[in-house]
């Protein structure tokens, strides 16, 4: 009986856990922006002019704005080169690369993982992500074989490991990134949705 009712709660915590911190992430998202910008359109606009909401929308409209910006090449220049200084500062550069690395991770723009494919190793295949095909790029002393460097991620965890491949011991898998990703990171309980 307490066998069943532990797995039960379980079952119940496991399916509402990603439902509720996904609520959860938007309504801080919302309520930040909403205080943040809110606090400072009612100091700018005239009282009768702000209606509750504003703030949210004007976050929207920030974040919109500097995705757009972000194609233009002066302000990609301009961002980089600010970057470049954040990368000096003594322990804001290890807090600040390690932001930009997790979010570059999931970034639209970023080339970073390539095709999904399987390795073979001892007669075993291993779902991986190309990350880097060009030997140009791999350290000096990798660029005499015809390898590509293959990100192989943990189940259930943030971590993987980078391995350098023969071209011929990979095979590439018809799997969208998201799909292969949430595949292996579920251990394939979730299968291929």
């Amino acid at each position: 009986m307490f066998k069943y009712i532990s797995k039960t709660l379980l079952t119940g915590f496991i399916t509402l856990l990603p439902i509720v911190l996904t609520i959860y992430l938007l309504y801080w998202l919302g309520v930040s922006s909403e205080e943040v910008l809110g606090d400072a359109l009612r100091y700018v606009l005239p009282q009768h002019t702000y209606f509750p909401g504003l703030g949210m929308f004007a976050g929207f409209m920030v974040v919109f704005i500097v995705g757009l910006m972000m194609n233009a090449y002066l302000v990609r220049k301009l961002f980089s080169l600010g970057e470049d200084v954040l990368y000096r500062l003594p322990l804001i550069k290890s807090v600040y690369r390690a932001f930009r690395d997790f979010f570059d991770f999931f970034s639209p723009n970023k080339e970073g993982l390539g095709q999904v494919v399987a390795i073979t190793l001892n007669d075993m295949e291993l779902v991986g992500f190309v990350t880097q095909e060009d030997e140009q790029r791999l350290p000096t002393s990798f660029r005499d074989r015809d390898s590509v460097l293959v990100y192989l991620p943990m189940s259930y965890m943030v971590g993987g490991y980078t391995i350098l491949v023969p071209r011929n011991d990979i095979r590439p898998l018809q799997m969208s990134r998201d799909e292969a990703m949430r595949f292996v990171l579920t251990a394939g309980i979730t299968g291929k949705n």
